[in-house]
């Protein structure tokens, strides 16, 4: 079997030796060995782990998430390659829409062609919505459809700043549920109902009712479901993903029953 040494694996992949050497010293990337002249040696596995933190780290996950992720006990490289796949054939449609649209505004702008307003903004946000709205109905069928559009108009009468305090309501609330995790409080626990039930009427915003107990529960899978969200709580705090998905559940049974 191969095998290489730092410099080696920093030619091979462009992760700098400093870099590496902090992987090992965190335990995100261990060496396979380190031989008697104290030299780190890495073979095939290694090489394929650093793989899969590269693709974590394009996808913008900060070296915790990416350490909580590859520890799982569930973690399957095979499953998380096809993940990635997904999500990075998304995003290059997406940038895909975006050249156009630059290209598109340039030549306007140079009296080339027109464009309406409207395709100002393809490729942006709205666009991204437009995946997650079709990840909801391949997953779940299309009884989501009018759920989906329900949401969409309710949200598009939004003002601005209705849409800054939503935001800001939910990073508050997710900042909260990763502090109780840090502090070690068990999901399950009483305690993080006052911000499980503004979760729960943040959630009913969009909504038109408030979710049942089922549906809640149901929306703690979805957000396991999706790397997206997933990637949003790792970054909050390592463990958040399934922290707030028994929290949520928990809360169902408890509160929403």
């Amino acid at each position: 079997m191969t095998q290489y040494t730092v410099k080696d694996v920093a030619k091979l992949s462009g992760v700098s030796v400093r870099a590496l050497h902090h992987y090992d010293e965190i335990g995100l990337l261990k060496p396979a060995c380190v031989g008697e002249n104290g030299y780190r040696y890495y073979g095939r596995e290694e090489l394929l782990r650093l793989q899969q933190i590269l693709f974590h780290r394009e996808l913008e996950f900060p070296l915790e998430a990416i350490a909580a992720v590859l520890r799982a006990p569930d973690f399957d490289r095979v499953e998380a390659l096809r993940r990635h796949r997904t999500k990075l054939a998304a995003e290059a449609r997406r940038y895909r829409r975006l050249l156009k649209t630059l290209d598109d505004t340039l030549a306007a702008l140079n009296g080339e062609t027109d464009m309406n307003d409207k395709e100002i903004y393809r490729g942006f946000a709205p666009e991204r919505q437009a995946e997650y709205e079709a990840w909801l109905v391949d997953r779940y069928g299309d009884e989501m459809t009018p759920h989906i559009e329900f949401a969409r108009q309710k949200m598009g009468a939004w003002s601005k700043a209705d849409q800054e305090a939503h935001k800001a309501e939910v990073e508050a609330i997710e900042r909260g549920l990763g502090d109780a995790l840090a502090k070690g409080l068990p999901a399950d626990s009483s305690a993080l109902d006052p911000l499980l039930r503004r979760h729960h009427a943040w959630v009913a915003l969009a909504w038109k009712k408030p979710p049942t107990a089922a549906a809640y529960a149901g929306l703690a899978d979805l957000y396991l479901g999706h790397e997206d969200f997933r990637a949003r709580y790792e970054a909050v705090q390592p463990g958040l993903s399934e922290y707030l998905a028994v929290a949520m559940k928990a809360y169902a049974g408890r509160a929403l029953a």
